[in-house]
């Protein structure tokens, strides 16, 4: 068994080094060739009813902490990342991501961002009750400082890389993480009690302004646009919503299923499916989770090196084999480590995205080949 642990001194376990390229240095036709090359496999696997795929995350720290609010800063970081990456051995290309934070949508609200030196920004929810939020008018998010801010930065992205390079949307936060931000979470967790019908339809409203957002990006990003979006493998001929759902955690599979699945799928009927992401541990949650309407991908950290509190590989394989459902399935270790681990999540009838982290091309390229060796 592998001894690795959470680095609890490290800013982001599964960020990269990287130099920042400026958009003028950057070969945008090497980069075009490379992603066609790999979305022949990527549009096989998504077709196929079995496979598995490699992604070398190429995640610089800065971007998702203080450097998302320098969009040319997270743009030069992030070319660099994406030339570094053409050089390990992967299945899945990687994509540039427009991100400032997890509050986009509690700017409709009024709120704005926080930010305190070297961290990423943070939000402070504006009302103690589910009723009082609900009695606020929300402004569309494209009014909003955070919304227009977002636009701006997509806009910028398109403009300085020709409209050519894989981009998702911003950082997508379910309705539910979303109530985290706009309602104090003590008195949301109280309503789901003593005023049921409330926080119903606070989520409907919530999914509503997303699905609204999400349609201006969509529109902005055009044809380089690739799904599900951050923290998940994504390409041109993936489908569905990524959002991250990590306060699934903080309520019960039958909870779940009565209050947030119904906004989670009005949202995938949108958007051509959904995918669910939480960090920690939620294989409890499997079960529930699995009987969202149009799921497309559910993503989970694997190892302890990924998550202080990683999955159980066997309950995702005894719940996803044979459904179509890929698990997106993140690791940071040695290639001994994922060895261990993807032998555990695979079986026949699995869609398994493997995402490793490896930091030297030559570990990269044991790790890849190991993988597919295993999963036949």
């Amino acid at each position: 068994m592998n001894q690795e642990t959470f680095d609890q001194t490290s800013v982001d376990v599964q960020a990269s080094p990287v130099e920042p390229v400026t958009p003028e240095a950057f070969d945008f036709d090497a980069y075009a060739d490379y992603e066609a090359e790999l979305l022949e496999r990527c549009h096989a696997f998504w077709q196929a009813e079995s496979g598995v795929l490699v992604l070398r995350r190429m995640r610089p720290a800065e971007v998702f902490s203080y450097g998302c609010k320098d969009m040319e800063t997270s743009l030069q970081l992030q070319l660099g990342g994406l030339q570094k990456s053409m050089t390990y051995k992967a299945d899945v290309p990687n994509f540039l991501e427009p991100w400032y934070g997890i509050g986009t949508v509690a700017g409709a609200f009024g709120a704005d961002y926080i930010w305190k030196e070297n961290q990423a920004p943070a939000i402070r929810p504006k009302f103690k009750s589910v009723r009082a939020a609900l009695e606020r008018a929300p402004m569309s998010v494209s009014e909003s400082r955070i919304g227009r801010h977002t636009l701006e930065m997509i806009d910028y992205f398109i403009d300085k890389t020709h409209g050519s390079v894989p981009m998702s949307l911003t950082d997508t936060q379910s309705p539910l993480n979303i109530a985290g931000n706009v309602v104090d979470m003590s008195g949301f967790f109280m309503n789901l009690f003593d005023d049921p019908d409330a926080v119903k339809r606070f989520l409907q409203r919530l999914a509503k302004l997303l699905a609204e957002f999400t349609k201006l990006q969509i529109e902005r990003i055009g044809e380089t646009l690739v799904w599900p979006g951050h923290g998940y493998s994504s390409c041109r001929c993936f489908e569905g919503l990524g959002m991250s759902d990590d306060n699934a955690l903080m309520i019960s599979g039958e909870q779940y299923l009565e209050f947030v699945a119904p906004a989670v799928e009005y949202l995938g009927k949108a958007f051509n499916g959904s995918a669910f992401h939480s960090c920690g541990n939620w294989s409890n949650r499997v079960e529930a989770i699995k009987q969202i309407p149009g799921l497309r991908m559910v993503d989970g950290a694997f190892s302890a090196a990924t998550d202080p509190t990683p999955n159980p590989p066997e309950p995702f394989v005894e719940a996803f084999a044979n459904t179509g459902i890929v698990v997106n399935a993140r690791i940071v270790g040695r290639p001994e480590t994922i060895v261990e681990i993807v032998r555990r999540l695979w079986t026949p009838g699995m869609k398994l995205i493997v995402v490793t982290y490896c930091q030297d091309p030559d570990e990269q390229a044991e790790a890849y080949d190991r993988i597919h060796d295993i999963c036949r």
